[in-house]
């Protein structure tokens, strides 16, 4: 697996990575079937029912792990923490800007910070993570309007050609639209927009959702969409800051998508992907057969493979 490269298809920009998902993949996906990962967006009484845990603000601290390899700032953007890292020697100019995952409910996660790690050190790059304000108690307008101001803040002094907007999953969907938002308010564009596992229709109604459901070992569609409603709060689910899967995809950048066969979201990504042929925008698709959500994060080869990918978007000119 840790050889593979993506093989390109008849759709200009799109990678379809296949074969049989390593013994380490199979494992995890195990993992996670046993623990009965899923349960928490079985439904919507059991993704409430996971707030408390997941919401305590100890949560919300880079270990200490990260501060022995990394220089670990922080700063309070909205009394939000804003963590930026960067590597302690050999640093590029590139800045990340990565907006995590967690369906807009749940604190980010100690996987979130090996990735992070790893992507300094493999990068080069620095990586600002805003920690946005969360859903019940705060919703899209607030979190949009916080990320933006962490935005504005970290990258002022940072040319476009260095700026790089990266998220897995709601995170995803984040990036998208913070660079929409910048895009029209005329300010300069990030050189790249990375979808990992976007989250792009909190909706979640798109048949093809509840088809992909049974084979998603961690995300389930009622409790996605729960979550989708908490954090639309009294607004439209359906409105493109929310739901950026309904706005022309034309956005400032360069777009890349990285989705498994094995995620609910697949749906999203794929409409996506067409929506962008269709417009006739650009589009790096890279799909993983038989990869699970935000896999990524995951230390598996297919996880590393994915992580060249994302070195290369990161440095590329």
């Amino acid at each position: 697996m840790s050889d593979r490269r993506p093989a390109s298809t008849s759709i200009p920009g799109t990678s379809r990575i296949s074969g049989t998902p390593s013994l380490r993949a199979r494992m995890f996906i195990a993992a996670l079937r046993l623990t009965r990962a899923k349960r928490t967006f079985a439904d919507a009484d059991a993704l409430c029912e996971s707030l408390p845990k997941s919401q305590r603000p100890s949560r919300d601290r880079p270990p200490a792990s990260l501060h022995r390899r990394h220089r670990v700032t922080r700063r309070e953007i909205h009394g939000r923490p804003v963590y930026t890292i960067r590597p302690r020697h050999g640093s590029s100019t590139r800045h990340v800007f990565y907006l995590h995952g967690g369906a807009y409910v749940h604190q980010i996660q100690r996987d979130h910070w090996k990735f992070l790690s790893r992507l300094v050190d493999r990068a080069g790059c620095t990586v600002t993570v805003p920690l946005y304000p969360l859903a019940p108690k705060y919703h899209a307008d607030d979190t949009v309007a916080m990320v933006a101001a962490a935005h504005d803040a970290a990258f002022a002094d940072t040319a476009p050609e260095d700026k790089v907007f990266m998220g897995d999953s709601a995170g995803g969907a984040l990036a998208l639209v913070l660079a929409r938002k910048i895009g029209a308010a005329g300010e300069a564009a990030p050189k790249e927009v990375v979808l990992i596992s976007p989250w792009l229709d909190v909706t979640m109604t798109d048949p093809a959702t509840r088809d992909l459901d049974p084979d998603d070992p961690y995300l389930g569609v009622e409790g996605l969409a729960e979550a989708g409603r908490l954090y639309a709060g009294r607004c439209d689910r359906s409105d493109p800051s929310i739901s950026p899967l309904n706005a022309p995809a034309a956005t400032p950048g360069a777009l890349s998508l990285f989705i498994g066969t094995r995620d609910v979201l697949l749906a999203d990504a794929r409409r996506f992907r067409a929506r962008c042929v269709d417009e006739g925008v650009e589009l790096g698709y890279f799909e993983y057969e038989g990869m699970f959500h935000a896999w990524l994060l995951a230390d598996i080869p297919e996880a590393r493979h994915a992580m060249r990918e994302l070195v290369r978007l990161v440095q590329r000119r």
